[in-house]
């Protein structure tokens, strides 16, 4: 990145990060904590409490109900997540509301200033995106910040902060071109966001047995689903035992089904706890009763949108479901990227979809329409159409639906994100609300 003039906009700040550095992922801390340090990011916590959160799913529905949550018992809060699905403001949510393009072009201009204030050091668009945001989170002074893992976890740049609490919610194969495909070697990465004397909240009880060596070896307070805290039931009326920060036990009884993974709810509680946030059994059912997150089992009418991208993501979509039979046809709308698991994807959602519509999407990692039918016709599946767009694919479906018909959208964020803004655009020339539209699985 030159000292050119800077952008006024932010379409044009973007567009200058995203050609600045020469590869979109860069892992290490080196070149970030250097900037972070002449922001003045590391000389005092970005706020009250931190809860970092890590994992290969369910980090983005774990974020989502701290926020919910914190926010439910009047915390103020930010968060930082990635990616977004319509707009980059999505990325920061402070008090709730995504934050405006003013907040996010100062904290750009904060980055780039730093990062000229000596020795040039170039970033990537990740990174200038989150040493941005923990700047405004800093300027904020929220009384819980919420950030979430990108990549990773020992080398990602938000692992420059330290955490009160670290969550890490699974670990599974994904992103194996930098982290690669050996669970116990992708455990201790997720595991680098831990800290000596900080609790670590394992969301999971099939983590590999990396994640609590790391613990261990830093001498952090291990506090893990099915042993310091459980949930037992599904659907409504759950239950939720854990502890608090002194290790006092702590229970909560009748809780809602957020429509979100439980075991990510239940952890999101017992971060909180550990937090010395003073549970209170009504603002969680609120919490958990109304929350949402854009792109999980989101539904619009008859669509189901689902930003998963591997097998273990899938597999939970498939579950939820086949928990709730249509009396119609499920028709998979597909499109994903060259790198990730396609066939066990395809695999996992199998039982539980009809008929496919594989759809090509743009980008070098693109995978073609075509790739993934000779993928979906390996494992027989009946493919109804190749779509050379996400957005193609849902005008085409769109008019050859029976009312009782239910389309599964996924295999990536890109595939959500398109069809998306083809449902929005869709309503908005039939004159139906959002409001009218939109349904969260689970909320109340």
């Amino acid at each position: 990145m030159t000292d050119r003039a800077l952008p006024a906009s932010l379409p044009a700040w973007l567009a200058r990060l995203e050609a600045a550095h020469p590869t979109g992922i860069d892992l290490g801390l080196e070149r970030v904590a250097e900037v972070a340090r002449r922001m003045g990011l590391l000389e005092a916590p970005l706020a009250p409490r931190v809860i970092t959160v890590a994992g290969t799913n369910g980090k983005g529905s774990t974020v989502a109900m701290l926020e919910a949550l914190a926010r439910a018992h009047g915390l103020s809060t930010a968060a930082y997540t990635s990616p977004h699905l319509l707009r980059y403001n999505e990325r920061l949510r402070l008090d709730g509301r995504p934050a405006d393009d003013a907040t996010l072009i100062a904290g750009f201009e904060a980055v780039e200033a730093a990062r000229l204030a000596g020795e040039p050091i170039s970033l990537t668009y990740f990174e200038v995106g989150t040493l941005g945001a923990l700047w405004a989170i800093g300027r904020q002074r929220p009384a819980l910040a919420i950030l979430e893992v990108g990549l990773g976890g020992r080398l990602d740049a938000v692992n420059v902060v330290d955490p009160d609490v670290a969550v890490i919610t699974t670990v599974a194969q994904d992103h194996a071109a930098f982290l690669g495909t050996d669970l116990e070697g992708i455990g201790r990465e997720k595991a680098g966001i831990l800290r000596p004397r900080r609790p670590a909240v394992l969301g999971s009880t099939t983590l590999p047995s990396s994640v609590r060596a790391v613990a261990e070896q830093q001498g952090a307070r291990v506090v893990a689903l099915g042993e310091a805290f459980r949930r037992e039931g599904e659907g409504d009326a759950w239950r939720w035992s854990g502890q608090g920060g002194d290790g006092r036990p702590l229970d909560l009884e009748g809780l809602p089904d957020p429509g979100l993974p439980l075991d990510n709810a239940a952890t999101a509680l017992q971060a909180l706890a550990l937090a010395e946030v003073s549970l209170e059994q009504g603002a969680c059912r609120r919490a958990l009763s109304t929350v949402e997150l854009p792109g999980r089992l989101q539904w619009r009418g008859q669509w189901c949108l689902d930003v998963g991208h591997n097998p273990h993501a899938a597999a939970y979509v498939a579950g939820r479901l086949a928990a709730r039979p249509c009396s119609g046809r499920t028709i998979g709308l597909i499109g994903m990227l060259g790198d990730k698991d396609a066939d066990g994807v395809i695999a996992a959602l199998a039982p539980v979809v009809d008929a496919w519509v594989p759809v090509s999407l743009e980008g070098e990692r693109a995978r073609s329409a075509e790739d993934l039918a000779e993928r979906l016709a390996l494992q027989e599946a009946v493919v109804w159409h190749r779509g050379d767009s996400p957005a193609e694919a849902a005008d085409w479906l769109s008019a050859r639906l029976a009312p009782e018909d239910r389309i599964l959208v996924c295999g990536s964020f890109f595939t959500v994100a398109a069809v998306l803004e083809w449902l929005l655009a869709a309503e908005q020339a039939t004159g139906q609300t959002a409001q009218e539209a939109t349904r969260i699985e689970g909320a109340r």
